[in-house]
């Protein structure tokens, strides 16, 4: 089942790292405009979450989603049940800071990293937009951890990729 398209507005910048990790593709910009975001959601056909009520009177029920919680992970599990999202084959696929999909960075990538980073991951994947560099070491184990206490029925979240 392919993921769901969304959307953050800036009260949900929390949700959407986490949004990122389970390589649900979430545009958010801060700095958009609720006409911005309306159009923006009708455009690109994504969900619009958003906890604002003044901005749901704006859009068809079925283009929005009302966060109700405000911790991110609460809001997460919300976004998760309503959307129906399943857990991805693997974690960390995006950029978690612009959204586009992450590549296997080059030799040439992986050398500018901080030497502890080389030392502690292969493969190192990187963003093409935005050009960090990503790997998979304790605090993606820390993440990983999280979203299975969080999703306990999601049991592939306790494989051994980090």
């Amino acid at each position: 089942m392919e993921q769901p398209r969304l959307l953050a507005d800036a009260m949900l910048g929390g949700l959407v790292r986490w949004l990122r990790v389970l390589d649900c593709d979430t545009a958010y910009d801060p700095a958009l405009t609720d006409a911005e975001l309306v159009a923006l959601a009708a455009r690109e056909s994504r969900t619009l979450l958003t906890r604002d009520r003044h901005l749901l009177t704006f859009l068809r029920p079925r283009s929005a989603l009302r966060i109700r919680h405000d911790a991110p992970l609460q809001q997460l599990r919300q976004v998760v049940d309503a959307c129906a999202i399943t857990p991805p084959p693997t974690l960390f696929r995006r950029c978690l800071v612009c959204n586009s999909p992450l590549r296997q960075a080059s030799d040439e990538q992986v050398a500018k990293a901080p030497p502890s980073a080389r030392a502690f991951a292969e493969p190192m994947r990187h963003c093409p937009v935005c050009d960090r560099l990503y790997w998979l070491g304790s605090h993606t184990r820390r993440m990983r951890a999280t979203l299975a206490r969080t999703f306990p029925e999601w049991s592939a979240l306790r494989g051994n990729e980090p």
